[in-house]
């Protein structure tokens, strides 16, 4: 990889992770140092995470990490509600024994981790959360509803932050993974689709309200 391409996959995932908060700024200079790399693949990976989406490009203030109003948020959840479980659908219907034990392993694991006590890893249930979503878009195998769901979920605060879930809304959420998996082994694409509708929509009503917030601390 070059080291433009190195820092576009190192900045993305630190943003992902929340590593780097929504309106956070992005200095050249300090991120070169950070990443041991020049300000030139600096500049060229922060060129391609705005196109992204991920990084917003300030007229005479540089880069910062891109954070959205709850107006905007709210637009983001009613487009993935749109998408997500009607691929989740078609995952229920591709799916094989083995692609079902993955899933099924993810969600037992984001149980071990999200559970409520001293051993509760939040940030271990980003990483997991994100590849059980992201395995069903590929079981799917529809790539022009996938294009544009990724166009929606990009954003770090949608998918990859569970800080600000209380435990009801976390048990919720963590259940339906569960449940899905179970949609899928009984071939049920419907009970698959309506399951992630629920799952959106309790993370629509955790992560909306608590935008402005989120935004007023970075």
């Amino acid at each position: 990889m070059t080291s433009a391409a190195r820092s576009v996959a190192t900045l993305r995932e630190m943003i992902l992770r929340g590593e780097l908060a929504p309106g956070s700024r992005l200095g050249e200079v300090e991120l070169a140092e950070r990443l041991g790399v020049s300000r030139t693949p600096i500049r060229e990976a922060l060129g391609r995470l705005a196109a992204e989406g991920l990084v917003e490009l300030v007229p005479n203030r540089g880069a910062r990490v891109a954070s959205w109003s709850a107006a905007e948020l709210a637009g983001i959840f009613d487009l993935r509600v749109l998408l997500e479980p009607r691929l989740t659908a078609f995952a229920a219907r591709n799916a094989t024994p083995a692609d079902l034990d993955e899933l099924d392993r993810l969600a037992t694991q984001m149980h071990e981790v999200g559970a409520p006590g001293p051993d509760q890893d939040l940030d271990a249930l980003v990483g997991l959360n994100r590849r059980f979503h992201d395995t069903l878009v590929a079981l799917a195998d529809q790539p022009a509803l996938a294009s544009a769901l990724a166009a929606a979920v990009r954003m770090p605060i949608v998918l990859r932050n569970f800080h600000a879930y209380g435990p009801a809304a976390l048990q919720r959420s963590l259940a339906h993974h569960s449940e899905i998996v179970a949609a899928c082994r009984a071939g049920d694409p419907t009970w698959a689709e309506a399951v992630m509708t629920a799952h959106i929509r309790n993370a629509r009503a955790v992560m909306v309200p608590a935008a402005p917030a989120a935004q007023e601390e970075s």
